[in-house]
């Protein structure tokens, strides 16, 4: 498990030397240097979240129709009353100005400033780490209430994972496990639509739920280690099973099938396009102020692959949406039985037991992927198993919730 400590820089090394010492918006300011690496990455995304949100499709041209609003079907309603109460928990403990920065009105652009990186691009909400800890507890009590316990353990090992990589390297002030931003988006309401956004290093999760329906998207879960081999809240490999699972649908393919899958035999590969692999977001494609990008279909199609491969794919997909409850992911996953001819799975990399790859599943109503990163805070500059980046989108437009949001304002 700790084969990544071999890649520690020196504690003195100008990668984390020139920034020890620094709080978060000291640091935010340092990353945004022109000319630097991550001074590119803040200029090229800055702009994106200001475009009017369209959603992620393959060809640029939006379906109609794929998410009516419609009350939750018995048995699949989300947690209203729980969600609604630890959001007035919450609420209460604030000051109005602090209720004025955490709440946004249910369709705010805020809630297209979402990101991963350490560094903080956007002050949307309010930053954890600055809290009260009974404000702390409580922001983290209403992700508890939304999602289901697997997938709350998942987003709190994420946050811990962040914490204990920055005592590790010795920037516990750029890496904590509170270093994340929380707000609030629309009245918390049994019925009408609202929601709550939680990101930061390696955690994003933007929740909305309206007529007891809920969409968790877009999600970002990562780590760099993916485990804590230390300390109190030390765990096994955090993406374990999700990376078994994808090459488990590779398993189950002929060798004609895997050919097929496979649009690129290298994670940086000579045959790839300019541009295919990002400085900052490396193979995916579907991550932070990408809401209206076009990804193409790539691949095989599932429902041509032996009975196994789409057992296996049924299972990414099912993990991929395991952070909603029980009630509201039997819904979404309808959703995506509804779309099984149209959906796609495609394959970057060596499908070998070591190998490191990028994967994604792909269908009108979902995109989820997974993929292998280069060092950022450790020192190695091909991808490694123990750097992991997933993604989670709700293609044609509704991200956010962002097409019933619509529909629920037309109706008024």
């Amino acid at each position: 498990m700790s084969d990544f400590r071999q890649y520690l820089y020196p504690h003195d090394h100008p990668r984390l030397a020139e920034v020890r010492g620094m709080d978060p918006y000291a640091y935010r300011d340092h990353a945004r240097t022109p000319g630097t690496f991550t001074g590119g990455l803040v200029e090229g995304w800055t702009p994106l979240h200001r475009r009017p949100f369209r959603g992620i499709t393959e060809d640029g041209v939006l379906r109609e129709g794929l998410y009516p609003l419609e009350p939750a079907r018995a048995g699949e309603e989300a947690p209203m009353a729980a969600m609604v109460d630890a959001a007035g928990t919450l609420l209460d403990l604030l000051g109005e100005d602090d209720r004025a920065r955490v709440q946004h009105t249910v369709d705010a652009v805020e809630w297209q400033t979402w990101a991963n990186p350490e560094f903080m691009q956007f002050d949307t909400g309010l930053r954890l780490e600055f809290q009260p800890a009974a404000v702390r507890e409580a922001a983290l009590a209403l992700v508890a209430a939304s999602l289901s316990p697997e997938g709350f353990a998942q987003v709190q090992l994420m946050m811990r994972i962040n914490g204990f990589l920055g005592d590790v390297v010795g920037l516990p002030e750029v890496l904590g496990e509170f270093s994340y931003n929380v707000a609030l988006y629309g009245e918390p309401d049994l019925r009408g639509p609202w929601g709550w956004q939680l990101f930061g290093h390696h955690c994003a999760v933007n929740c909305l739920v309206v007529e007891g329906r809920m969409v968790l998207s877009p999600v970002f879960l990562g780590a760099e280690p993916d485990a804590i081999d230390e300390g109190p809240h030390t765990s096994p490999r955090a993406f374990a099973g999700r990376i078994a699972q994808w090459r488990a649908v590779m398993a189950a393919m002929t060798p004609e099938q895997r050919a097929s899958a496979t649009v690129y035999a290298q994670m940086v590969d000579p045959a790839m396009p300019p541009g295919r692999v990002h400085p900052g977001d490396e193979r995916h494609l579907g991550g932070a102020f990408q809401d209206n990008r076009v990804i193409p279909v790539e691949g095989v199609r599932v429902a041509d692959l032996p009975d196994a491969a789409q057992a296996a794919a049924r299972a990414v997909a099912a993990t991929a949406v395991g952070l909603l409850p029980a009630g509201p992911r039997v819904a979404r996953l309808r959703e995506v039985d509804e779309q099984w001819a149209q959906t796609t799975f495609s394959w970057i990399g060596g499908h070998g037991p070591e190998d490191v790859f990028y994967a994604r599943l792909q269908s009108p109503v979902l995109v989820a992927e997974l993929d292998h990163h280069c060092g950022v805070f450790l020192d190695y500059d091909t991808p490694q198993p123990f750097h992991v980046h997933t993604v989670l989108r709700t293609p044609h437009g509704n991200d956010y919730g962002r097409a019933w949001v619509r529909q629920w304002q037309e109706q008024r």
